[in-house]
């Protein structure tokens, strides 16, 4: 009975498809409070507050029609970019010192969205696989975005339809 388990477990697992995940680990000083954006299906749009033309404030991200609580503050200037249909997160750059001093999100699409100022030691961070896209981020948080972390997937469309 239990080989019989075990067979049915392994052939459901095989027959499942292979799932691609990945990690690009956490820049900046990590001082303060943690704070992890995710949500279900797929990033639709993202928000970014800067702390006047310095530091990044905080954070937002949509997923289908829902916002994410804000990581960090709202506050200073704000900016925004919403993604099109088929449209997601491939890259995840800027400068770091204490604080996330900037940031640049890049689309598949050649799109991108930047804040903050370009002070500080450099970061790329990206996805493992060709067809990776940005699903959820996380780091720490004190008076502005402390730390920053990437989580990368593979997102199975044909699962996640964001327009429910």
């Amino acid at each position: 009975m239990q080989l019989l388990l075990f067979f049915s477990v392994l052939l459901a697992a095989a027959s499942a498809g292979p799932t691609f995940f990945s990690f690009s680990p956490s820049v900046g000083s990590g001082v303060g409070s943690s704070y992890a954006i995710q949500g279900m299906g797929r990033i639709t749009a993202v928000r970014i507050w800067e702390n006047n033309s310095a530091h990044i404030r905080g954070i937002q991200i949509r997923y289908g029609y829902a916002w994410s609580s804000v990581a960090g503050y709202e506050g200073g200037e704000s900016h925004e970019i919403e993604l099109f249909d088929g449209e997601f997160i491939v890259q995840v750059s800027g400068k770091y010192g204490h604080y996330i001093q900037s940031l640049m999100i890049v689309t598949n699409r050649g799109r991108s969205i930047t804040a903050g100022q370009p002070s500080g030691a450099s970061f790329n961070m990206y996805g493992g696989h060709p067809m990776a896209e940005l699903r959820f981020l996380s780091g720490q948080v004190h008076g502005g975005l402390t730390a920053i972390a990437a989580h990368w997937g593979v997102l199975d469309i044909s699962a996640n339809n964001t327009s429910d």
